[in-house]
């Protein structure tokens, strides 16, 4: 029960203390961004972990130090890499999967839907051309064979979705038992 504990804590603590910033162009700030996809995750009727998924998928924005304005610097920062990696200790693939995979999910998207680009932010479809582009078919047949695909193309979704201001929404005390639940107990491992 400690590690659960202290991996939680040290994600709220995370989220308050560095998710007040700008949401990288977006009129909603990084946390805001965070609780309104775990919201949508919600409402959606998702599992523990795919809501946990929505609500951690950026957390490797909050883990450098690059600042808000990185992709106008040409500057892809991973943070998809770095925010997986940081929760691999402590979540399941359930969780890291769809947070590791969340930028493919968008380029995913694009190369198969040829409408869904155009509902991209201005801040998202500069980061799109960092990140790779669209995907070519061969990487859609092999993303579309990640374990967690349909998980994380429904987070990649929700991400989309979750630059509303003033958005009313659960606050982050109202995760903190499904992140516990959800995280990993390393010492009973």
């Amino acid at each position: 029960m400690k590690v659960e504990t202290d991996i939680v804590e040290r994600i709220l603590a995370l989220m308050r203390d560095s998710g007040n910033g700008a949401y990288f162009g977006e009129a909603v700030t990084e946390t805001e961004h965070a609780l309104q996809c775990a919201h949508w995750a919600v409402r959606a009727g998702s599992p523990p972990e795919v809501v946990a998924a929505a609500l951690l998928h950026d957390v490797g924005h909050l883990l450098h130090d690059l600042g808000e304005d990185f992709a106008d610097r040409g500057i892809d920062d991973r943070h998809e890499d770095g925010g997986s990696m940081w929760l691999a200790g402590y979540f399941g693939p359930a969780v890291t999967d769809p947070v590791r995979l969340h930028v493919a999910a968008k380029r995913y998207l694009c190369a198969v839907d040829s409408t869904y680009g155009d509902g991209l932010s201005r801040s998202s479809r500069l980061s799109l051309q960092l990140q790779g582009g669209p995907m070519s078919a061969e990487e859609v047949a092999a993303f579309e064979r990640e374990p967690h695909f349909r998980a994380t193309v429904a987070v990649r979704r929700w991400d989309d979705a979750a630059k509303v201001p003033g958005l009313a929404v659960p606050g982050l005390e109202h995760y903190r038992s499904l992140l516990a639940s959800v995280a990993r107990n390393r010492e009973a491992e």
